[in-house]
């Protein structure tokens, strides 16, 4: 049998890539001024166990073995060298009494050992795809040495683990593992602030600080401290306080604008950002409606799968996600689906900057059938019971786990906006109850338990996946959302993954033919639908990924295949006809 051609494409920014990449701070909404960035050429070795005999290749961090940035561009063998190991050294000059260095890493697949001059610092656990923040107690005035020992088993399905697989195809991406995000250190007082929780309405943000007990490592709300906002002190009681713009400033799609503050807890201090927005679900002229900020919108959604030719999980740049935001925008999208992913930070805060609202996934783990979880639901079998999705107890904590750290994660960021649990029965269990639990971490979004079919309690949205057969909305009390369709598919070989597969669900000899059908699909069902119930619609998708070619832009997104004139005249004609 004749081997498949696939390409290894690239990007603009992949060919202007240096030996110093992501140099962008990696989190904008806890910044701080003293940090360190790790990112560039590593030693690496691919190894039966750590730490290896020899480091034979160098890597590029932050970029997975599998990617052809990185350098290696080849999946190890799980089994015969399990660990993947990494190594470089940082000259500090001194080091500051009272003061702590953090280790950081937003994205490491899928567990690792920190090791710093020879001593074992600690070991990330497997929670929100691997990221960690450890403490370097070896450190010393000089040079130092860092290793991080990673493994990965993607066999092991009660870990989330999304699209990636061992044996791509289809609608299945090129598996990733080891360091995929950038790695940076920190220097911060013993007793640091963690994170922030940023809770807007449309007249104020309520901060809530947390911080770290440096003997428990532990968390807890600042005892004492304030914010600078607006050019006065705002003092935090029990941890907490409201900032009151003068003149309140809405964030919408169209003037996303944020408000700076500093915060300040202990001997801690950090710069933060937010904004005014709310979202809601309201009965408008008999119909229930998600309204932002107490108006209707029409959420015009793309699905956003985050996967790169040349850097697979990870961009060659981070202004590749501002071209992808705007390239959405340009085309008349408000809205992106986050499709079973979660981003670096850099992404949200480039949709919050610029005026992109997110409905956000959680990432699926758990066994995938294909009979069950697409089949036999796109013949019209929506409901089963939910024990037969989700069998394992450890299964069930791990993605309730990843769940929580998700929202503590990005519950801050004014472009999320929706929460989805459960896509298509993949993984799924006990939705109701996940539902509620959610709803408890998070009361201010909109939660989408079932995406796609198995309705089986308890969420604030009526979402229906539609591919082979005419939308129609259904009968229901609550607000629908088309959270997937569409799926045309425009192949340009010359910018294409796989030279001999193609996937999606409607082929077009060419880009004209392909777009006059997408605005006849609006048109004949999308339209029509709005006046009935309809609040959104997810069209697959923003960009080709790998097989798939049922992008609106190229994988390599060099070609934006519909012409933004038209697509922003449908846009005028949705929004118009929501009536926001």
């Amino acid at each position: 049998m004749a081997r498949m051609r696939t390409v290894t494409l690239t990007t603009k920014a992949g060919e202007a890539l240096d030996d110093r990449p992501w140099q962008a701070y990696p989190r904008p909404q806890l910044r701080r001024e003293r940090w360190i960035n790790l990112n560039g050429r590593w030693d690496y070795a691919e190894s039966r166990s750590h730490p290896p005999a020899c480091y034979d290749k160098t890597i590029l961090v932050p970029f997975c073995p599998q990617s052809a940035l990185s350098g290696i561009g080849h999946h190890p063998d799980e089994r015969a060298t399990p660990w993947l190991c990494y190594r470089t050294s940082f000259t500090l000059s001194a080091l500051p009494e009272g003061q702590s260095l953090l280790l950081h890493c937003g994205g490491v697949d899928q567990t690792a050992v920190v090791v710093c001059n020879g001593k074992t610092q600690g070991r990330c656990t497997p929670l929100l795809e691997g990221g960690l923040t450890i403490r370097l107690d070896a450190v010393r005035p000089g040079e130092n040495e860092l290793c991080l020992f990673v493994q990965s088993d993607l066999r092991d399905k009660s870990i989330p683990y999304g699209k990636k697989t061992l044996r791509r195809g289809g609608m299945w991406y090129t598996p990733v593992s080891g360091i995929w995000q950038t790695v940076w250190l920190e220097w911060v007082p013993r007793a640091h602030i963690t994170r922030l929780e940023i809770t807007p309405t449309l007249t104020a943000a309520r901060i809530r600080v947390w911080m770290t007990d440096p003997a428990h490592e532990a968390e807890y709300p600042a005892p004492e401290g304030s914010l600078l906002f607006a050019g006065k002190r705002w003092p935090l009681v029990n941890g907490e306080t409201e900032l009151h713009p003068a003149e309140p400033h809405l964030w919408t799609p169209e003037d996303p604008h944020l408000y700076a503050f500093c915060v300040q807890a202990g001997e801690d201090q950090a710069e933060s950002y937010f904004a005014l927005r709310t979202v809601a679900v309201q009965r408008i002229g008999g119909k229930m409606r998600i309204v932002l900020n107490g108006k209707p919108v029409f959420f015009h959604a793309l699905l956003d799968q985050g996967y790169w030719p040349d850097g697979l999980y990870t961009p060659a740049s981070p202004a590749c996600y501002a071209e992808d935001i705007l390239a959405a925008k340009a085309l008349g999208f408000n809205t992106l689906r986050k499709h079973i992913k979660i981003e670096p930070e850099q992404f949200y805060y480039d949709c919050d900057r610029l005026g992109m609202l997110v409905f956000q996934d959680f990432v699926n783990n758990g066994s995938y059938h294909y009979i069950r979880d697409t089949v036999l639901p796109t013949l019209g079998l929506l409901h089963w019971p939910e024990r037969l999705l989700m069998r394992t107890k450890l299964e069930k904590e791990r993605f309730l786990s990843h769940m929580d750290a998700t929202v503590r994660r990005l519950g801050s960021h004014p472009c999320v906006v929706y929460w989805t649990i459960f896509n298509e029965g993949w993984g799924q269990f006990d939705s109701s109850a996940c539902y509620a639990r959610l709803k408890r971490l998070d009361p201010t979004r909109i939660i989408d338990a079932t995406s796609g079919w198995f309705f089986e309690g308890k969420t604030d949205v009526d979402s229906r996946h539609v591919y082979f057969k005419p939308f129609r909305v259904p009968k229901t009390d609550k607000p629908v959302i088309l959270s997937e369709f569409g799926g045309y598919v425009c192949k340009l070989p010359a910018h294409s993954f796989n030279l001999d597969k193609t996937y999606g669900y409607k082929l077009f000899p060419d880009e004209k033919t392909m777009q006059a059908a997408l605005i006849e699909k609006y048109e004949t069902e999308i339209l029509p639908a709005i006046p009935q119930g309809l609040c959104g619609a997810v069209w697959t998708q923003l960009t080709d990924v790998e097989d798939e070619t049922n992008g609106l832009l190229t994988y390599d997104r060099r070609v934006c295949k519909p012409d933004p004139g038209p697509m922003q005249a449908l846009a005028a004609r949705l929004a118009a006809a929501i009536g926001g």
